[in-house]
């Protein structure tokens, strides 16, 4: 497989409903400023090169516009996730039917394991997985077995003090890790790490080469990196990032 696919869903009528653990439930969330903010999301893979796949909606799910946590693919393989939020199983609805439409062998986590995307960050031959959170080391060794053969080396994080791993944490064009500090243990976990001068900053999604899209809310990171030689898109996700999400949430890419 040669392209680059993006997987998203839309967002649900009842985004403000979806499910906050770490924040203040925010005093209101606009769905239409929120559907037009993943309108240009989109946009912006498209103008970057990815063909957008759309999920079926999941309009029942308010959470279900955060994709990523429902699915993590790698060459062939598409590993379909257990969330460690109960809530959230339903999201699994018409993904497999989708993944496997356009060639990917499925392999669903079992339970009791939990698996949630989000805390799966993957590059080169490594993919970390946070667990203690929405994920566990059931799930961690679930991956492992999905991805075997692929030389992939799966290795569990602990302490991750954020929703998921990658909302702490993710990676940068050439291997350097990202992070927001204070939600980050263990910052020599990765061989290299950049420290986020903000909380948005940590969450980037590659887009090819070194380009990076990336939160409005990091203006400070996104000047950082962009003086390290990348090309950085901005866009506003105010209404998602009230519920905990960020950018890397609100897509799949699938590469091949």
């Amino acid at each position: 497989m040669h392209r680059r696919l993006a997987l998203v869903r839309r967002p649900s009528p009842s985004l403000a409903d979806g499910i906050v653990t770490h924040l203040e439930r925010a005093a209101s969330v606009d769905a239409d400023l929120a559907l037009r903010q993943w309108q240009e999301y989109v946009a912006v893979l498209q103008r970057s090169g990815w063909q957008v796949v759309e999920a079926p909606p999941a309009d029942d799910c308010p959470d279900g516009v955060f994709v990523e946590d429902q699915v993590v693919v790698h060459g062939d393989v598409a590993v379909l996730c257990r969330s460690g939020a109960p809530e959230r199983r339903p999201e699994q609805a018409g993904l497999a039917e989708v993944l496997e439409g356009l060639g990917y062998r499925t392999v669903a986590v079992e339970a009791p394991a939990t698996l949630d995307g989000g805390d799966v960050l993957k590059h080169g031959p490594d993919a970390w997985v946070g667990v203690g959170g929405r994920s566990d080391e059931a799930g961690a060794a679930r991956l492992a077995a999905a991805l075997e053969g692929h030389r992939v080396t799966v290795r569990p994080v602990r302490g991750t003090r954020a929703l998921h791993l990658k909302s702490a944490v993710t990676m940068l064009p050439l291997g350097a890790a990202i992070g927001w500090e204070p939600a980050v243990a263990d910052p020599s976990v990765w061989r290299e790490f950049v420290s986020a001068p903000e909380e948005p900053g940590a969450h980037v999604v590659l887009l090819g080469g070194m380009s990076l899209l990336m939160s409005a809310a990091a203006p400070r990171t996104a000047n950082l990196l962009r003086g390290a030689g990348h090309d950085v898109t901005l866009v506003d996700i105010s209404e998602f990032e009230k519920l905990e999400g960020c950018v890397t949430c609100l897509s799949v890419r699938l590469r091949g």
